[in-house]
């Protein structure tokens, strides 16, 4: 699996999103070992890009390292900058799973009572409606019945 070549424009967007990252994985004296492989591979799937901090005094070695893990990982090399390396792979597209009978959330909605007067502030009042209740025009809260369906459909 060859790395991705990025121009540098793309290159120069991935850098400065980088920019804010931590390390998420950490390289250590024992090298690019297997789980090392394998934590960086998990990391490219769940964010695309990341920061790997490398403990070791060898520049040379760093940029093999780089080198191998976007060859081996299929990912882009973005960036070596003193300890630090960063990688790029675009996310995998996941199926998002909807459940049919799944009914909305709660949500906050503000009901405006006016004075009779007229001469005072209306009152606003946050209200918490949860999913299956729906504000009415006096500004009641009242819980939605399910639709009566026609029995000669069925």
């Amino acid at each position: 699996m060859p790395a991705i070549a990025l121009t540098p424009i793309q290159r120069k967007e991935h850098r400065a999103a980088a920019h804010h990252l931590d390390p998420v994985v950490m390289v250590g004296g024992e090298g690019l070992t297997t789980a090392v492989r394998k934590e960086i591979d998990a990391a490219l799937k769940a964010h695309g890009l990341i920061k790997v901090r490398v403990f070791s005094d060898d520049r040379a070695a760093r940029e093999q390292m780089l080198a191998e893990l976007s060859d081996e990982l299929s990912a882009a090399p973005v960036q070596h900058i003193g300890k630090l390396l960063v990688l790029w792979r675009p996310l995998p597209l996941r199926d998002k799973a909807t459940d049919e009978d799944r009914m909305p959330g709660p949500r906050q909605v503000k009901i405006l009572k006016f004075s009779k007067s007229g001469n005072h502030r209306p009152q606003v009042k946050k209200v918490k409606v949860m999913g299956n209740e729906r504000v009415t025009a006096g500004g009641m809260i009242k819980r939605a019945k399910k639709r009566q369906t026609s029995l000669k459909k069925v």
